[in-house]
């Protein structure tokens, strides 16, 4: 198994953190599903999403992840948006989150 990520994350965040996370876990499947259903343009505007909103909540890697899913939905690379939803989940079950001090 991958080493343990720590993430510092803003205490002001901590309540929305938990759905933050469960909504990224839930992504892993519906990515899969919309892989298998060629729905490439749906598949650009989660990674957009998650590009979007990883930083905001302090997950840059979700930032990065998104980004390479978002270029690969465009290039309609399915092996890179397998690859990026692999790292996805792998990044979700080490990551770990501390609350940063105030």
């Amino acid at each position: 198994m991958a080493e343990e990520k720590i993430v510092y994350v803003d205490p002001d965040l901590e309540d929305l953190i938990p759905d933050f996370m469960e909504n990224r876990r839930n992504d892993v499947g519906v990515i899969e599903q919309l892989l298998h259903d060629g729905e490439f343009d749906e598949i650009r505007r989660l990674g957009h999403s998650m590009k979007g909103s990883g930083g905001g909540y302090g997950f840059n890697e979700i930032t990065e992840i998104g980004k390479v899913i978002e270029e690969a939905a465009l290039a309609h690379d399915v092996d890179e948006i397998e690859r990026m939803k692999g790292n996805l989940s792998e990044y979700l079950d080490v990551v770990k989150i501390v609350l940063q001090e105030e």
